[in-house]
């Protein structure tokens, strides 16, 4: 038997043995094709964060031994963090909640005004909505839409340029170094969104000329509910604090308050510790992979999955750009006269495979793509093998040739199975056909 590059996972994921229970009778082996949302934890993630809960105490002011381990682990995990992303020296390490919480944070430092492309996630687009953000109209190439932001910048200076490394809907990267190139030669600074490409390929401040990343730990292993910002340190020094609270400032006063510079100036209130010990462990892990082999096992999945996507009729994947050079383990498609949030119900209640159905916090990118409606996405990472992949093409040609072999109906936004079988933990109940759905499916 031949062995190729994505027969096997890179490296262990919680989960990957997760047996559920299928509508009609049985169980099936748990696909997990929806990482981009969220990926699982690594075992040696959660390994480290048990070994580290019963030493978790108060960071930076406690005196007992759990709370100067805690310390050590929360402050060490910047440089680890820093080093995983080839930070400058003096580059500051924020850590967040998320990706979110980061490029929000970056929107209140920005000293003038910021320019952006039509393509963002929401979390790249809502912050920059509230200032001085201006879009730039991408093109059908990408050396267009690169020539369209220059010209934008050489007509009117800005002070920050920020784009998403990899798109969340088509997986689509950007060529960073060519953007930084033409953001510096026009005066102005580089961010990117790394939520979805820092999952997937390896990136370097210096060598992509990077002045600002933003990335989640939820997306990269560690869903422990942290993120980071990670970049040039001026602008976050003197930026309002991102919360006002304990451990963001150096003195206080009945009428006012004298702040820390970044990092600790946008770290108010008791630190995510397991979190971000968790992120650090994450990225140390993924550190250790080799860059190649790692992109190549991307590569190969997504070039199956695409293929066989390709060879069923009425399914259509969604691209960007026609000259696009490489993409990571996300894609989305639509399928002809057929209701997307249907199918992934169906995928999940009759094959136990999860994907995404919706609109993916990014309308304005859909509506571009001529989406008008909510699309399928299938995203993996380095637990996933070809067995995913070729598990949802089976589905999906079932689903095709007979329909579902269930009966669904409409709820709240959603398909869902009539009369479910399905047992679910006591701890986690049914929601009800009257639960909203919120996020971004709409």
């Amino acid at each position: 038997m031949t062995v190729t590059v994505a027969d096997r996972s890179l490296l262990g994921v919680v989960g990957s043995s997760l047996r559920v229970p299928l509508v009609t009778g049985g169980e099936s082996r748990y696909v997990n094709l929806d990482q981009a949302a969220s990926a699982p934890a690594l075992t040696a993630v959660a390994e480290h964060v048990a070994e580290l809960l019963p030493l978790y105490a108060s960071v930076h002011r406690g005196a007992g031994y759990a709370s100067q381990v805690s310390t050590s682990v929360y402050e060490s995990a910047r440089g680890i963090v820093g080093g995983f992303v080839n930070a400058r020296e003096n580059d500051v390490v924020v850590f967040t909640r998320n990706t979110t919480e980061a490029l929000g944070l970056l929107a209140s430092a920005v000293p003038g005004e910021t320019v952006l492309l039509d393509i963002e996630h929401h979390a790249n687009l809502l912050p920059w909505q509230r200032g001085s953000g201006r879009i730039v109209l991408s093109a059908d190439t990408v050396a267009e839409t690169l020539e369209r932001l220059d010209a934008e910048l050489a007509a009117r200076p800005a002070a920050l340029v920020t784009v998403t490394g990899a798109s969340n809907v088509t997986g689509e990267t950007l060529p960073l170094r060519a953007i930084a190139t033409i953001a510096h030669r026009r005066g102005a600074r580089l961010a990117v969104d790394g939520a979805q490409l820092v999952p997937h390929r390896r990136v370097d401040l210096l060598r992509d000329g990077i002045d600002y990343l933003a990335f989640s730990g939820h997306k990269i292993y560690a869903p422990f509910g942290a993120g980071v910002l990670v970049g040039r340190k001026d602008w976050l020094d003197v930026a309002p604090p991102l919360l006002q609270g304990g451990g963001a400032v150096a003195e206080v006063t009945l009428h006012g308050a004298t702040w820390h510079p970044a990092p600790a100036r946008h770290e108010a209130g008791s630190p995510n510790v397991v979190g971000v010990a968790a992120l650090a462990r994450a990225v140390s892990e993924i550190g250790r992979l080799d860059a190649d082999a790692w992109a190549d096992h991307d590569r190969a999945l997504r070039t199956r999955l695409i293929t066989g996507l390709e060879a069923l009729p009425g399914v259509h994947p969604h691209r960007i750009f026609s000259d696009s050079a490489d993409a990571v383990g996300v894609v989305s498609f639509s399928i002809d006269g057929t209701d997307a949030r249907l199918v992934a119900a169906y995928l999940s209640a009759e094959h136990g495979i999860g994907v995404r159905d919706g609109r993916f916090c990014a309308h304005p990118l859909l509506a571009k793509l001529g989406i008008d409606g909510p699309a399928l996405r299938a995203s993996f990472g380095v637990g996933s093998t070809e067995a995913d992949v070729d598990a949802l093409l089976g589905a999906l040609t079932l689903f095709l040739t007979s329909g579902p072999a269930w009966r669904y109906e409409f709820v709240g936004g959603q398909w869902a199975p009539v009369d479910d079988p399905r047992p679910r933990p006591d701890w986690a109940p049914v929601l009800g056909g009257s639960a909203v759905r919120f996020g971004c499916a709409a």
